[in-house]
């Protein structure tokens, strides 16, 4: 008999097919976030649980999954999860990175062009039959030529993002944890504190993930440090920014603009988010490309296999779980 595998929601077709060549797969039918109670009741019967970044799988869901093996997330976070807990029980927890790093890094310069040049409201503007011909003041922007690029957090995506910048003849600076000495030598990136980053930068960008130090990382001391003609970018993760701060600084004018994939209550806007103008709000779409999402699936995938068949697998968060088993 096969291994049962509850997926919270239906993924790319290849991925589907790899999970039901292993797997007795039991899988959302319907295209929406599962309830607590939905997602609880899945995991009764299953072996593996395959979640979303949307899904929250906390300590008492998991001891009520009495033949629960491991969990696969389809994500490369895993705030969603409580992995301390996951490791007590003797769970293995996996995600899937490095195979949408691309794509992030292409979507974050979408959004750093699109906010900068105002190509939302342009559209928009144009959609509305208000174009009457070309003018002088009509919907002026930024420049981004030449520029310099603020950089938080230069693990895989904000590395890319960087690379990228060199076609645009940016000056780099970037702020992280540790020095990124590949990425000094590469691209003459420059390591700089995070207050240093924040006052000089003309774009500042997150790729960081999700922790205690990074939540409310920036807030209204740092919007308030940023220039007025700044524009800040978020593809991380909402917690990151204070939006109430946030919201202050874009109708204030602290800075220009904000480019945002990630929200703080996420799919929740915050209060006078969407009324800004100088705002591109975009709906978590970074690794929305088919060969991203399908890469995603694939991985979630082999780790579910590796897991059930008592192998380490592909990407293992909490790999001290081994030990244990």
């Amino acid at each position: 008999m096969k291994p049962k595998i509850f997926v919270t929601r239906k993924l790319p077709s290849a991925a589907m097919e790899k999970l039901e060549e292993f797997f007795h797969v039991s899988v959302n039918p319907e295209d929406r976030v599962l309830s607590r109670d939905e997602i609880r009741q899945g995991m009764q019967e299953c072996d593996i649980l395959l979640p979303l970044l949307t899904d929250t799988i906390d300590a008492e869901m998991m001891r009520s999954a009495p033949s629960l093996k491991g969990i696969s997330n389809y994500a490369v976070g895993f705030n969603n999860i409580d992995v301390e807990a996951a490791t007590e029980l003797g769970l293995p927890v996996c995600n899937t990175p490095g195979v949408l790093t691309d794509a992030t890094a292409d979507l974050t310069w979408a959004l750093l062009m699109a906010v900068t040049r105002r190509v939302v409201e342009a559209d928009q503007y144009n959609r509305a039959g208000k174009f009457q011909g070309w003018a002088p003041l009509l919907f002026l922007g930024a420049d981004i030529y030449g520029k310099t690029l603020g950089i938080i957090g230069t693990g895989r995506i904000g590395s890319a993002v960087a690379h990228r910048a060199t076609g645009f003849k940016l000056k780099i600076l970037y702020h992280d944890h540790k020095r990124n000495e590949a990425l000094e030598k590469e691209l003459k990136a420059e390591y700089v504190p995070l207050n240093d980053l924040l006052r000089t930068a003309d774009f500042v960008t997150l790729h960081v993930p999700l922790l205690p130090e990074t939540t409310e990382l920036i807030g209204e001391k740092e919007l308030r440090s940023m220039q007025s003609t700044a524009y800040l970018i978020n593809t991380s993760r909402g917690k990151v920014v204070n939006e109430t701060a946030l919201v202050k600084a874009l109708q204030e004018g602290w800075i220009a603009g904000a480019g945002l994939d990630v929200y703080y209550n996420e799919p929740e806007l915050h209060p006078g988010l969407k009324e800004c103008p100088n705002t591109v709000l975009l709906p978590h779409i970074a690794s929305a490309t088919t060969g991203s999402r399908t890469a995603m699936g694939m991985l979630a995938a082999e780790n579910a296999i590796a897991i059930i068949k008592g192998e380490k697998p592909p990407h293992i968060v909490n790999p001290e779980v081994l030990n244990k088993q």
